[in-house]
This record gives structure tokens, C-alpha cells and sequence, in this order.
């Protein structure tokens, strides 16, 4: 027992001195976060308080300290992922944005900011195939706005067309040339018509022709389209009709789902739109082009509202100083008679003299005939008291206020901070008074907000500003006055209505106000008082300097910024005002070469010709393959520097037209120009020479004039001039490619490689 008793007595002071261990560290990480956030480091400041607030959880200062930084320690840090994020550092940036959001899980900019990076990272690891979309064919005509999913892709190299024939005969020409059947309507009537297409596609001639022919087609299956008059009964009773619900996630108002049904009907000329508001969803039914449309629609204007956190700081800083300096002089005398005087009666007389005034008062019980006795030792003289003084008197005040008021775009927020004053507005008398009856007075009162009162309204821009619209007051009750016998409060306002345009994040003084009041009063006897030096013997002066300086200042930070992707601000073609018609871009499988017109209005249309994807062991294929090859193969330059390279063919025969796709590093190497390199008109011939890029690389297709027959040998088809936009090294790649002969026929042409090396 001897030997427990030791033990205990220590564990009870450990257990003493833990508690107080744990507030001392408490309250020094505290001061620790006080100091990091005066030096505006909320990071560590926020860390600084966490621990504290860890420590001692009960403790309000420092739950309310730690609530209190969480946010602008996580817009710092989502500042600075942003930053990250522009440097191209895109990982370091998604764990910055993960911070952020974890330390404060309501800051949405962060998640917001953080899905962006990640799709940036996915979409560099993984870039989607041209052709491919998502499963919603109804979004994907929005997303790839590229040509009819339910047509096979057709080539779209330029093709010359120019016929004047009926208007079947030219829809037919231009299907076999595509490769796709072409089915017409019953009732549909048609005409003669003139083409004259150069350089256009095969989908392109198609629109054209619709047209130019006054008839619109629509696809059947995946190589036929359906031919009809364009008219709007025939519209109504060929194209298909699709019905869709959009259920709205950000619209809380009937009016804001009445904002979005009104777009639709006006804009698309969708008049089968059903509003829910039980459900916050629409019902829609259209064409396909007006359903992929709407949906566009709904997805531009159902986004959630920005919000903002403005930080404002109301700054009030006093000094007074006072100083009193000299002697204040006697202000009055007073004479007396004594009392010793032989007199009839106990009457006395006294004689007082002020300053500048001297009066004289006489009682009834002094005999005349003891006046002539009377001497200065029958007299009393009481003289006031002299003071001297020496005070001085300096105060310095300083008063902080920081509201934070968060709110939504367009929304007004208000913020009071005070008390209500009651203030007298008016009084009546009721009519109830009589004779000998005082009648009863009634008084109203309204009450003021006396205090500091913020009235904010934001509005966020898309480039991550905010114009403020602020109205600041600071009020307060300086005195009391008496109106009507009614004490009323006298109230001292500081007032500022302002709108300004700030960047997230950026702090701006909006407003000072600065009183400067100096204040100087002499006392004492007159002319004395008023010599130099000597002045303080015989006066008093005073001086006061009052100074009073208010400052507004104002932080904005965006804590939900407007999302607005590339696809809500891209135009799109929808037709024409009569008809809602999405036109898209085709996806080229196998270039093709360009038709050969009819000699005249008569001829047939090509219907022999077989389409132009032929495979390489159809008929009329040369057997021997031709070759490509680049010249020079190999190519060393600067950066900055413009170079050529020569594309070769060699052992051709009966060669027409030249169609290739090439590929290469398209951010080291700039196209600047692509020429004739002779050899298809070796002969004299124009060559028709059309090149353009795309996603799928350079597409270059030379073609003789029609009706001139082929070439054969060897030669340089184009000529590439580059330029070296940054060092490294590349292939340059015949990817697809081949030749033509007159009759259209592939002829067989081994691709080539060329290696460029810039320094």
C-alpha cells in the first residue's frame, strides 16, 4: 500500500496538468493562427485553428475561428489551382481542387473546377474517334452537328457536276456517284433544272439540288433517302415525330420554366410543349432536328445560378486630442460691511462687485450719520478662487466590422447589423373631447435600423468577374431632440451607394470618408488675456483636434461560377425559316474523284459508274502498282525555317486524278502552301487542285480536266511547302491514298514515309 500511494499521487497530477498542457497548446496554436491570418496566409492559418479547435472543441473561439477561415483557405487554394491548371500542370492541379473541396465541401467552384480538370485529363488520354458518339443519338446530333447517322458515311472530296436534266436524273447521278439509293415520292413532280457544281461534295451537290429543285429528302436507311415536293404538308406527313421529357434540375421559379418554354416555341417553332411544375419538367414532341435542338435548348438555359460571398470591411478609426493651458482668474468680488457697526437695527449694507460691473445695495438699518465714519477696516472683501491649469487629453480609436453576405446572381442580399430606433412619424386627436375634458393624443412611430446596413446585388460574369450593386450605411444616435415636446433621437449617418466591376478575388476600397475638426477657445480677463507670453497668467486656452476616418472596402469571391462549355456557345445551321433542319458535316471514308459532266442535256446519267470506295480488285485495277515517294525522304531544318517536299509517283499508268490523306505533327510542322508538282499536266493540261485540313489529317486531291484522258510515267504530283513551328521530329505519312483512271477505276499506288527533323 506503502508503494501505491506514490503512484496514485502522481497519475492524480498527471491527470491535472494533462488538461492545462492541452490548453496552453490550444491557446498558442491560436495566437499562431491569429498571426499567420494577419499576414493574409488563410492557409496556415486555417491549419492553426483546426488543431486548436481539435484540442479543445468546446471552446467557441476556436470553433468560430476555424468555421470562419475554412472558406478562405479553400478559394486560395482554388485560385491556385487554376493557376496550375493554365500552366498545363493539370495533375497537380485535380489535388489542389481535391483540397480544396474537402477542407470546404460547400465551395461547388471547387468540385466544379475539379470535374473540368479530370474531363481535360480524359479527354487528353483518351480523345474520342471522330466518327463515334454518345449513345443518345438525339445528343449526339448535337455534339458532332456532323451528317445523318442513319446515312453511311460518303466521301467528300470536291466533285464537279453540271448537268441540265430533270431533277431525278441529277438526284440519281449524284446517288450512284455517293453510293446510295435514291426512292421518290408518288406524288412528287419533277422538272428540268440546271447544275453547275465545281469543287463541292457529294453531300453538298445533294442540298444543292434539293434546293435548286425546291424538294427536300430524308433518310430511309443507312445508304437510301426518301425524295419529296418541300412543302409543309408533306413535311408534316414524311418527317418522323419524336417525343422527349426534360426534367429541370436549376429552374426553382414557374416563371423561369416559363422563361424556357417560351424559347422553345419561339425560337423552334415547336408548338406541342407541356410545362409540369409539379414534376419541374417539360414535355416536347417534334422532329428530330427540333427535339436535338430543345434538347440544346434546355441544356444552355437549366444551369445553376452563380453565387458570390462578398467580404466587405467597414474600417473606423478616431483621434481626439484635447489641451488645456493657463490660469483662470478670479471671476468676481464680493464687499461686505462687518458686522461691528453701530447701527438702529440689524440691517447691514453690502456693496458686491463683479468683474466689469460693480453694484451697490444698501439696508435700511444704517444710521446717514455713521457714514461719515466709515473706514476700510469696516469692510469684508471676498475674492473668488484662481485656477491653474495644465491637462491634456489624446484617445485613439480604432473599430473593425467585417460582415460576409452571400448571395445569388441577380439576387439582393441584406445585411443589418444595429438596433431599431423608434422615431415619431405623426399625432392625432380623436375626437372625443369635451368641455372640462382634455382629450387623449395619439402618436405613431416607425422604427429606423440604426447600425451598419448592407444591401448587395451581384451579377457574375463569365470571365469570373462581379459587378457589385452596394448600398453601405452606418448610422448611429449622436443626440436627442425635442420636437412637439417629444424627445426625438438625432441620427448621424455615413451613407455610400456604389456599382463596381471587381475580378474574384480582388479587394477595392469603394468609399472614405475623412472629418478633420480643430477647435480653440480663450478665457480669461479681457486685454491681459490676450498678450503674448504672459497670456496664461491671465487667461485659459483651449484646444481640441478631433479626427474621424471611415473606410469601405470590398472582396468578392465566387463561390458557384457560371458553367458555360464550348457547345452552349457554338452557332449551329438549322435551316430556314420555313423548315427546322440540322445540317452536318459528312465523315470521308474514301476520297473520290470528281464526276464527269454530260455533254449535254440529253445524255444519260452515269449510272454505270460504280461508286467510288471500289476495292482494289474489281474490275479495270491496274495489275502492276505504282509507287509514292517523298522528295527529298529525309529533311534536317531550323526552327522558323520554310522547307518542300515533293510528293512522287512512279510507274503510273492512265493516271487522272490523285486523291491522298497525308499526316503529320500539326504543332511542329505549319502548311503554307500546296502546288501543282506537274505531272498530271504534263501535257499542257489544267489541273484542278483542291487540299483542306481536318481532324483526319491534310486531304490533297489533283484532278485533270474532264474528258482529258490519264497520264502515265513518273513525276511529282504537289509540292508541300512548310514551316518549322517548334524542334523535334515527325513522319510525314501517306495514310490513304491512291489514283484514278478516266473511267474512275482505283489503280493501286504504294504509299511512302518521309522523316522531318527540326532543330
Amino acid at each position: 500500500m506503502r508503494r501505491l500511494k506514490p503512484a496514485a499521487v502522481l497519475l492524480l497530477v498527471v491527470l491535472t496538468l494533462v488538461p492545462a498542457i492541452a490548453r496552453d497548446k490550444a491557446k498558442t496554436l491560436y495566437d499562431k493562427g491569429q498571426d499567420a491570418e494577419a499576414r493574409q496566409n488563410y492557409e496556415q492559418a486555417y491549419e492553426f485553428f483546426k488543431q486548436a479547435y481539435d484540442l479543445k472543441p468546446k471552446d467557441l473561439r476556436y470553433r468560430a475561428s476555424f468555421e470562419r477561415l475554412r472558406f478562405k483557405a479553400a478559394a486560395t487554394i482554388v485560385h491556385r489551382g487554376i493557376g496550375l491548371r493554365d500552366q498545363g500542370k493539370l495533375d497537380e492541379a485535380v489535388i489542389e481542387f481535391q483540397r480544396a473541396a474537402q477542407i470546404d465541401p460547400s465551395l461547388f467552384t471547387a468540385q466544379q473546377e475539379l470535374k473540368k480538370t479530370l474531363e481535360m485529363i480524359h479527354d487528353q488520354k483518351n480523345p474520342p474517334p471522330q466518327a463515334a458518339g454518345p449513345p443518345n443519338s438525339l445528343e449526339r446530333k448535337i455534339r458532332e452537328a456532323s451528317g445523318p447517322v442513319e446515312l453511311a458515311p460518303i466521301s467528300n472530296v470536291p466533285i464537279t457536276v453540271k448537268l441540265t436534266e430533270d431533277s431525278k436524273v441529277i438526284y440519281q447521278t449524284i446517288g450512284q456517284l455517293a453510293g446510295i439509293n435514291v426512292l421518290f415520292d408518288p406524288d412528287y413532280t419533277s422538272k428540268r433544272i440546271k447544275v453547275e457544281l465545281n469543287g463541292v461534295t457529294l453531300e453538298d451537290a445533294l442540298e444543292i439540288t434539293a434546293l435548286s429543285s425546291k424538294t427536300f429528302w430524308r433518310p430511309v436507311t443507312s445508304n437510301t433517302i426518301f425524295v419529296a415536293q418541300d412543302n409543309p404538308a408533306k413535311r408534316k406527313e414524311l418527317e418522323q415525330s419524336v417525343l422527349k421529357t426534360f426534367y429541370l434540375s436549376n429552374i426553382s421559379q414557374p416563371t423561369e420554366l416559363q422563361d424556357v418554354v417560351n424559347a422553345i416555341r419561339a425560337v423552334l417553332d415547336v408548338q406541342r410543349v407541356q410545362q409540369l411544375l409539379s414534376q419541374n419538367a417539360l414535355v416536347v414532341r417534334g422532329t428530330p432536328d427540333q427535339i436535338a435542338l430543345a434538347e440544346k435548348l434546355v441544356d444552355d438555359l437549366d444551369r445553376a445560378r452563380p453565387e458570390v460571398l462578398v467580404d466587405i470591411a467597414v474600417l473606423q478609426i478616431s483621434k481626439d486630442k484635447s489641451r488645456t493651458l493657463g490660469l483662470s482668474p478670479p471671476s468676481s468680488a464680493t464687499v461686505t460691511l462687518q458686522s461691528n457697526i453701530n447701527t438702529s437695527s440689524s440691517s447691514s449694507s453690502s456693496t458686491t462687485t463683479t468683474t466689469g460691473t460693480t453694484s451697490t445695495s444698501t439696508g435700511t438699518g444704517l444710521e446717514l450719520n455713521t457714514l461719515g465714519n466709515l473706514n476700510a477696516t469696516d469692510f469684508q472683501v471676498a475674492i473668488g478662487s484662481a485656477n491653474l491649469s495644465a491637462v491634456m487629453s489624446d484617445s485613439d480609436t480604432k473599430m473593425l466590422q467585417n460582415p460576409q453576405v452571400r448571395a445569388l446572381d441577380n439576387q439582393k442580399a441584406t445585411l443589418k447589423i444595429g438596433e431599431r430606433v423608434p422615431v415619431a412619424t405623426g399625432s392625432f386627436q380623436p375626437g372625443i373631447g369635451g368641455v372640462g375634458i382634455n382629450p387623449l393624443v395619439n402618436t405613431q412611430f416607425q422604427y429606423l435600423d440604426v447600425g451598419v446596413n448592407i444591401d448587395v446585388t451581384p451579377h457574375v460574369h463569365n470571365d469570373r468577374e462581379v459587378t457589385l450593386k452596394i448600398t453601405m450605411e452606418i448610422s448611429s444616435v449622436v443626440g436627442q431632440s425635442s420636437i412637439g415636446g417629444i424627445s426625438q433621437p438625432i441620427i448621424g449617418q455615413k451613407k455610400i451607394e456604389h456599382e463596381i466591376r471587381l475580378r474574384d478575388g480582388e479587394s477595392s476600397l469603394i468609399g472614405g470618408i475623412f472629418d478633420d475638426s480643430q477647435t480653440r477657445s480663450l478665457a480669461g480677463i479681457p486685454g491681459l488675456a490676450q498678450i503674448p507670453l504672459i497670456r496664461y497668467l491671465f487667461g485659459q486656452e483651449t484646444k481640441d483636434h478631433e479626427q474621424d476616418e471611415t473606410v469601405f472596402a470590398i472582396t468578392p469571391h465566387v463561390v458557384r461560377a457560371a458553367s458555360v462549355g464550348e457547345l452552349n456557345q457554338r452557332a449551329i445551321d438549322i435551316g430556314t425559316a420555313n423548315a427546322i433542319q440540322l445540317r452536318y458535316v459528312s465523315h470521308p471514308q474514301t476520297p473520290a474523284a470528281p464526276a464527269t459532266p454530260a455533254s449535254s442535256a440529253a445524255a444519260p446519267a452515269p449510272a454505270a459508274q460504280p461508286p467510288a470506295n471500289q476495292g482494289p480488285n474489281q474490275a479495270g485495277v491496274s495489275a502492276q502498282p505504282a509507287n509514292f515517294l517523298f522528295d527529298p525522304g529525309q529533311v534536317t531544318t531550323t526552327k522558323g525555317n520554310t522547307f518542300t517536299v515533293n510528293l512522287m509517283i512512279s510507274g503510273a499508268k492512265d493516271v487522272y486524278s490523285v486523291p491522298v490523306q497525308l499526316n503529320y505533327d500539326e504543332k511542329m510542322l505549319d502548311l503554307l502552301n500546296v502546288s501543282n508538282g506537274g505531272f498530271l499536266s504534263q501535257d499542257g493540261q489544267a489541273v484542278a487542285l483542291v487540299h483542306r485540313q481536318d481532324e483526319k489529317g491534310l486531304q490533297i486531291t489533283a484532278t485533270r480536266p474532264p474528258g482529258s484522258g490519264g497520264v502515265s510515267g513518273q513525276g511529282a504530283v504537289v509540292t508541300l511547302t512548310f514551316q518549322a513551328k517548334e524542334s523535334g521530329q515527325t513522319p510525314l505519312t501517306i495514310t490513304r491514298g491512291g489514283a484514278r483512271d478516266p473511267g474512275l477505276q482505283a489503280i493501286n499506288v504504294n504509299g511512302a514515309q518521309a522523316s522531318i527533323t527540326v532543330q
